[in-house]
């Protein structure tokens, strides 16, 4: 097992790429902190992990608010003692053209998508640096990478993202803390539901690979820079889309 005892902390953990990779970190033997928008659906997935042997705290919080992520940190650092992975991974979307986009819009996905991020990093951080160790991970996008008309937000959050993986991972190497992030393209999740089959088509013959991504394919990504293999890794953005962005 990689992760043997690690202690991992995933936010947006409830559904999709999050819960993925919480299921995966734990495969590998790591404890999770399960956090969600959601007080009883984080609760639902840590009791999961739980059947599966893995010790697992689920939580309820807007990480867009400095105070419940400090109550979050604090619980999981009263249960587990220390944490030793971040994923940031809680995102939303409102999406539109940028003309028509209201202020709301922008500030609701800039809130959750990049300053969720950068309030999670600076607690937990607190933690890693006296720990001198830690994995911190991004969830980004392709679309940070390329942009998407109708998407000014998102893109613009993904993009923020990558820029904060970069000067945090400066930042921070020096208390042997890593920080990466991940840009996954477009991934076979309930937000990719919706699209019709000409719409799956024409996205495919934009991937060189011609298929969509796995959750899977994201979450070993993350299994692999959370541990000691991947502990010369830092400051980097590592593309998961199949070749569509090169």
């Amino acid at each position: 097992m990689l992760l043997k005892d690690k202690v991992a902390l995933v936010t947006g953990a409830t559904r999709g790429i999050g819960r993925g990779v919480a299921l995966a970190l734990a495969a590998q033997g790591a404890h999770l902190v399960v956090v969600g928008t959601n007080a009883a659906k984080a609760a639902e997935v840590a009791a999961e992990l739980e059947q599966k042997g893995t010790q697992a705290l689920g939580i309820g919080a807007d990480i867009s608010l400095a105070a419940d992520v400090d109550r979050l940190v604090d619980a999981a650092k009263e249960r587990f003692g220390r944490i030793d992975i971040l994923v940031n991974n809680a995102g939303v979307t409102r999406d539109g053209l940028m003309l028509r986009m209201k202020e709301d819009d922008w500030d609701t996905v800039l809130d959750v998508n990049l300053k969720g991020a950068f309030l999670c990093t600076r607690s937990v951080a607190r933690l890693m640096t006296k720990q001198r160790n830690g994995r911190i991970i991004n969830i980004s996008s392709v679309v940070g990478q390329m942009g998407n008309p109708g998407q000014a937000n998102y893109c613009a959050s993904k993009a923020g993202l990558h820029g904060l993986t970069r000067s945090n991972a400066r930042e921070l190497a020096k208390r042997q803390i890593t920080v990466n992030a991940i840009a996954p393209g477009f991934i076979e999740t309930d937000m990719t539901d919706f699209l019709t089959e000409q719409q799956r088509t024409e996205l495919t013959t934009q991937i060189p690979l011609e298929r969509l991504g796995h959750v899977e394919d994201i979450a070993a990504t993350v299994v692999f820079l959370a541990s000691d293999q991947a502990g010369y890794i830092t400051g980097q953005v590592i593309g998961v889309n199949g070749g569509m962005y090169m």
